[in-house]
């Protein structure tokens, strides 16, 4: 294979995304030995530029070529937010744990995806050598449903491996991942990339860019809008994040017919005593205590896979493992005749275990009006007000003007924003927000902690907030949960009071 051979050539291409957005492609070359960085700021067309690249988007006007004999299907490998969600999705669709005798389905597991339909492995070595080096021997059996985000991200980032492609595409591969997980993909990435291959990966944030970049494309309103070589334009980057308005001065108040019922006063909104929650043999929280008292906002950390995320399902009725424990929730123990739906109207929810949930067919506006009534979709009339509440908070996220649009229409990042409206319109006494910055860039970001910070300050809703990235705490934290790993492989809970220091 000969060096800088072009593999996809693009010129002139316009491809209709919706009645009134298209994308536009001026001309692009990729060639063997070429490490491309797409940057581009939230809803600039990064991932529908890599869609059109593999040959998932027609276009209207110009042409793509696969020069040679690189072929897409077979060639070309793609790791995103978005082919995680359709994985986890058609997983969780086919979840027959209900129905099994002993009350689990692991579904998929790590080793079945990254040797798909049974097939067996051509070069052990191979597979055993990258298994170790991104940390997936001790998972292989687990379920993906049962993954933590950079678990997962891990796991894909193997399968797409094991194909051996000549072009590899990933989506932001360091996002959502504790710093452990982010050197493991960066190693491998740079060890993998060659003279004989080919990367493209997209990027929204400075923090995310990967080593060994040789190409730049810069990208804005769905069209590249500069190309050429990544020393050259990486300090132009902010160019294609213009400043965003500031948060409105004044939040929308509650809806009167959605009115929080008053908590009871002086008692912990949570208290956990000695809880141990257990999946087969693997135990992911162990005899843990905690308390949640009126006026904290909580910053919890810890590893991926460490229990952040079955922390959040105990307390939020997401999970079954909290009847029988001592799990309090608002002054009522867990269990004692409330029903789910009782514990979800208590809480606004931003997770990827949510985000994954949403499929095609809601509008922006119905999938933020929808989280008036806890659901997954909107399957009832809303009213004016409610209506009303789920546009002003869409506009305090700096989406107006999308609420016509359709869900699965705008970026990840979007997506993002709308769930993080959804979870207001209620006004609920606790907020969580499991890594609720993934897939926003810098810009975004910076707006979501102010939002974020005049929430709390409105001293109506108390935050649990996830995080694996250092300094992007919001500023109104004063408590701190953080699992540490103990020599056994379990993880132990330290409760303190936050300090930046």
């Amino acid at each position: 294979m000969s060096l800088n051979q072009d593999w996809i050539v693009a010129e002139d291409a316009i491809c209709r995304i919706s009645q009134s957005r298209h994308l536009r492609v001026a001309r692009f070359r990729l060639s063997s030995g070429q490490h491309w960085c797409v940057f581009g700021g939230n809803g600039a067309g990064k991932t529908l530029f890599a869609d059109y690249l593999v040959g998932r988007l027609r276009s209207g006007s110009g042409r793509i070529h696969y020069p040679g004999d690189l072929d897409p299907a077979r060639d070309i490998a793609v790791v995103s937010f978005e082919r995680q969600q359709a994985l986890q999705s058609f997983d969780q669709r086919h979840d027959i744990s209900e129905y099994s005798e002993a009350a689990t389905d692991a579904g998929t597991t790590v080793r079945a995806l990254l040797h798909p339909a049974g097939q067996d492995d051509e070069a052990p070595s191979v597979s055993g050598s990258l298994i170790n080096e991104l940390g997936l021997t001790g998972i292989l059996r687990q379920g993906i449903r049962s993954l933590s985000s950079g678990q997962m991200r891990r796991a894909m980032l193997a399968a797409a491996l094991l194909r051996r492609p000549r072009l590899l595409i990933l989506d932001e591969p360091l996002e959502s991942i504790d710093r452990q997980s982010r050197q493991r993909i960066t190693d491998t990435i740079t060890r993998w990339q060659s003279a004989d291959n080919a990367s493209l990966v997209l990027n929204r944030r400075r923090a995310g860019l990967v080593p060994g970049m040789t190409h730049m494309a810069l990208m804005q309103d769905l069209s590249l809008v500069s190309v050429g070589a990544a020393v050259a334009l990486q300090p132009r980057i902010e160019e294609v994040l213009p400043p965003l308005p500031p948060v409105p001065a004044t939040l929308p108040g509650p809806v009167t017919s959605h009115v929080p019922e008053q908590l009871p006063v002086g008692q912990p909104l949570i208290r956990l005593q000695d809880v141990s929650v257990r999946f087969g043999d693997h135990v992911v929280l162990d005899r843990l205590s905690w308390t949640f008292d009126p006026g904290q906002h909580t910053l919890i950390e810890g590893p991926n896979g460490c229990g952040k995320s079955t922390l959040l399902a105990l307390i939020t009725g997401g999970s079954h493992k909290a009847y029988g424990q001592s799990v309090w929730l608002f002054g009522r123990r867990r269990g004692s005749g409330e029903s789910v739906w009782e514990v979800k109207s208590r809480f606004g929810v931003v997770s990827n275990e949510l985000h994954v949930q949403y499929l095609r067919g809601w509008k922006v506006i119905d999938v933020v009006v929808s989280g008036f009534f806890d659901s997954v979709g909107l399957y009832r009339d809303a009213g004016a007000s409610e209506v009303a509440a789920a546009r002003q908070w869409l506009r305090a996220v700096g989406l107006e003007g999308l609420e016509r649009a359709g869900y699965h229409e705008i970026s990840f990042g979007q997506q993002r924003l709308a769930l993080l409206a959804r979870a207001m319109v209620k006004q609920p006494p606790v907020l969580v927000l499991d890594e609720p910055c993934v897939g926003l860039d810098d810009r975004y970001r910076s707006r979501i902690l102010d939002l974020i910070d005049r929430i709390a300050e409105g001293g109506r809703t108390q935050l649990l907030y996830v995080s694996h990235t250092t300094g992007e705490a919001p500023g109104c934290i004063n408590q701190w949960l953080r699992f540490e790993r103990r020599s056994g492989g379990t993880f132990h809970v330290h409760v303190t009071p936050w300090s930046v220091s």
